[in-house]
């Protein structure tokens, strides 16, 4: 029942009132499966921990997210898995406030890509899709020695500031950043600290009704987070797109510019698989292929073969990419393992690309998959497989997850 803060009239948000306000959200998580999904207990349960996976998220907010004494913290990443990663990305995000001045400082790292983005209202907060306002590439900045940098984030460049700067924007509520890599255990993640330049240096004791508030948002915040795109892999298969890809614009929901996504619904039979081929574009700093299964959770990157970038794909002599997507190990390189679902989604992507292919896509039987490759496509035994799948959980251990 809700109490009164001694400083105020307003009553404050108790642990009850928000269990109460959790009740509901697994029923309208069912509610939201597509039909033929709705009695397979197994994503029922999936349903319950994406619930979960947006409670540890928002909490994160809750209980870090302080607008005037800001700090980085995880956004999305194998155990938060909500709106679909990517397996080469961490992504942190802070909260900030509008009109606020800020300091951004650390170390580029040497990840292909270090980028971050202002961002408006938020999704989370929101539930409605969100374009970016500005991004900022840490490769602009100027770096020291040792690949420090230091950059001013304000409304307005200071008349006597000669160092970087970047506007902010007057709408910017978040900033988030995307660092990229390609070769998981052996480049090095940016770390980076956000200072707020305009308010004390100490931080307040929170007040009850601040803890209150940031209580309050959470059971819409986890509603609009776990069900964002609990119908998406749906929509594609019923626009047609199963076993087949096509253009996919995340423009208006944070996708980087420069960077172009396709991707389709797939539906396997364990004796089928799917070979995805694609010519590469003469010039591409970056491209990736990952899978969903069918709630747009990314499928199991870390313990599982189940993506490939640029980096770690083999290329056949025509200067093709082609992949095997299936249940059984196909025993060659350019495996996508579907980690035990039958049915998903394949997404790709190109960064800063000459050209930007959608990949062929050809349904065939398991057993003959090596039919429908070139003579000298790379294959691997179990036991190479089993020490690539240890390497690549390693290596993204390794990486700087929280």
């Amino acid at each position: 029942m809700p109490v009164k803060d001694e400083r105020s009239d307003d009553p404050l948000y108790q642990w009850e009132d928000f269990a109460d306000a959790l009740r509901p959200l697994e029923q309208q998580m069912i509610e939201a499966l597509p039909a033929r999904l709705g009695n397979d207990p197994r994503i029922r349960q999936r349903a319950c921990r994406m619930l979960l996976m947006a409670t540890a998220r928002t909490a994160l907010d809750a209980l870090a997210g302080h607008r005037e004494q800001p700090m980085f913290v995880p956004e999305i990443n194998l155990a938060i898995n909500l709106y679909q990663p990517n397996a080469d990305t961490i992504y942190k995000s802070a909260l900030i406030e509008p009109g606020g001045s800020y300091r951004l400082s650390g170390q580029r790292g040497s990840v292909l890509y270090a980028i971050i983005g202002q961002l408006g209202p938020d999704m989370i907060r929101t539930g409605q899709p969100s374009a970016p306002l500005s991004y900022l590439d840490l490769d602009t900045l100027t770096l020291d020695a040792t690949g420090n940098f230091s950059v001013l984030v304000s409304p307005r460049k200071p008349a006597a500031y000669g160092g970087d700067w970047w506007r902010l924007d007057p709408a910017a509520e978040k900033l988030m950043l995307r660092q990229v890599s390609y070769d998981w255990a052996a480049e090095q993640d940016p770390a980076i600290a956000i200072e707020r330049l305009d308010t004390a240096a100490a931080k307040a004791p929170l007040s009850a009704g601040y803890m209150s508030a940031s209580l309050a948002e959470l059971p819409g915040m986890i509603a609009n987070a776990s069900s964002f795109f609990i119908g998406h892999v749906q929509e594609m298969r019923d626009a047609g797109y199963i076993n087949k890809l096509k253009v996919y614009d995340v423009s208006q929901m944070t996708g980087l510019s420069g960077q172009s996504y396709y991707e389709g619904a797939y539906e396997l039979a364990h004796d089928e698989a799917l070979i995805v081929a694609a010519p590469l574009p003469e010039s591409c700093r970056y491209w990736s292929l990952i899978l969903t299964n069918d709630l747009y959770e990314t499928t199991d990157w870390y313990n599982h073969h189940s993506s490939l970038n640029g980096a770690q794909a083999a290329v056949d002599k025509d200067h093709w990419f082609r992949a095997v997507v299936c249940a059984d190990d196909p025993g060659v390189h350019n495996w996508l393992d579907t980690a035990g679902f039958s049915s998903g989604a394949i997404q790709g992507r190109w960064m800063d690309s000459n050209a930007t292919p959608i990949p062929e896509v050809t349904l065939v039987k398991f057993d003959q998959v090596m039919e429908y490759l070139p003579p000298e496509t790379p294959t691997v035994s179990l036991a190479q497989r089993e020490a690539m799948i240890r390497e690549r959980r390693r290596a993204l251990q390794l990486r700087r997850l929280w």
